[in-house]
């Protein structure tokens, strides 16, 4: 007696026929009008659910696998509704072999526009080699924007031959069941990296930030930036979308720049476009967004003179240390807050920076 099945329900074939050795399985469709051209195939799958070789992947280029385990066969045209037949036979199938998946997919659906919402009264039935019926399980209104469905499933369980209605549909097509299954012989090439794009135009000057609150906000150390060669410095590949370097809320970071702090390495960084041409055109310390509140008078550069260290520009509203006494050597100090009485020493500043990803793990879980 056949046992119909719903979406993600699983019989027994080993208990429905004590003995059974072969199986056939039918799938069949309606596609008449619609120019839809289906093809069914199937996959030999180890225990992680790849494919066991692409030889294991049955299909119109590939009627058998190596051992002869299964089998494309011709159309039936015997009135059982069948489009496609899958011969399986149990004592040839490799141990390896964990499943048995039976994917169905529309031919150049792509290019002609085509998908399973023009497919009509789809099915997957197994039976004896006797022709004594054992499973059914009929995809009503499984068709959608997919090219490519798994109708079913054989697959073990212990000693047991068991049957899954599975009904999973994929947008991608064949190609897209393919690299779920680890099948490279339909796996699409790789695209080619794109190539560099030159840094985009300046853009409008940022409107002026709101007031800080009163203990003022610490900056990157002041430094000198270029824009690198895009050959020395090549983007890159496949990296996480990022902020801008200086301010985030400036959006993302799009052109990359060159960045020499005061204290450490240079390294390529990116930042928005206004920021780039900032770095690019304005002397340090050009990450300074304008304050409300507080003169902005450029930050005027002390003249040189030899031999001595340079103080910071003034900055008005804040106390200034003290200038070093001619003789002794000290290293830029940085303000922390009103009051403060100088700074006797010169502060190291490191930044890291840490552009690690989370995996990602997806995972597909089966019932038994």
């Amino acid at each position: 007696m056949t046992v119909a099945l719903t979406k993600g329900g699983n019989v027994s074939l080993s208990k429905q026929a004590p003995g059974l050795t072969a199986v056939r399985v039918g799938l069949g469709w309606r596609t008449e009008g619609t120019g839809c051209d289906p093809d069914a195939s199937a996959l030999l799958c180890d225990g992680s659910g790849k494919v066991l070789s692409e030889a294991h992947f049955v299909f119109f280029n590939n009627l058998r696998s190596p051992e002869g385990a299964v089998t494309l066969a011709a159309p039936p045209h015997d009135g059982s509704g069948d489009d496609a037949r899958i011969d399986i036979d149990f004592g040839a199938v490799p141990a390896a072999v964990t499943k048995i998946v039976f994917p169905v997919s529309l031919y150049e659906a792509e290019e002609r526009g085509q998908s399973f919402a023009q497919v009509a009264a789809a099915h997957i039935q197994v039976t004896a080699t006797d022709g004594t019926p054992l499973a059914r399980y009929d995809l009503h209104g499984a068709g959608g924007a997919e090219t490519a469905m798994v109708f079913g499933e054989l697959y073990r369980h212990g000693a047991e031959w068991k049957f899954r209605a599975v009904g999973q549909g994929y947008a991608s097509g064949l190609a897209g069941i393919a690299q779920d299954y680890g099948v490279d012989v339909l796996r699409p090439e790789p695209a080619a990296p794109a190539p560099i794009a030159a840094p985009a135009p300046p853009a409008p000057a940022m409107p002026p930030t709101p007031p800080l609150p009163p203990e003022p906000a610490a900056f990157p150390p002041s430094g000198h930036a270029t824009v690198p060669d895009p050959a020395a410095h090549p983007a890159p590949i496949g990296a996480t979308d990022m902020t801008c370097f200086f301010d985030p809320s400036h959006g993302p970071g799009t052109t990359p720049v060159m960045w020499s702090p005061q204290w450490g390495v240079p390294r390529q960084i990116t930042s928005c476009p206004g920021c780039a041409q900032r770095v690019q055109t304005t002397p340090p310390p050009y990450y300074t967004a304008p304050q409300q509140g507080y003169a902005q008078a450029g930050y005027p550069q002390q003249p040189a003179q030899p031999g001595y260290p340079q103080a910071a520009p003034a900055q008005q509203g804040y106390p200034q240390p003290e200038q070093p006494q001619q003789g002794r050597r000290f290293g830029t100090g940085a303000l922390i807050g009103a009051g403060a009485a100088g700074l006797v020493g010169g502060a190291l500043l490191n930044e890291a920076f840490d552009d690690d990803e989370p995996d990602v793990i997806v995972n597909n879980y089966y019932e038994d």
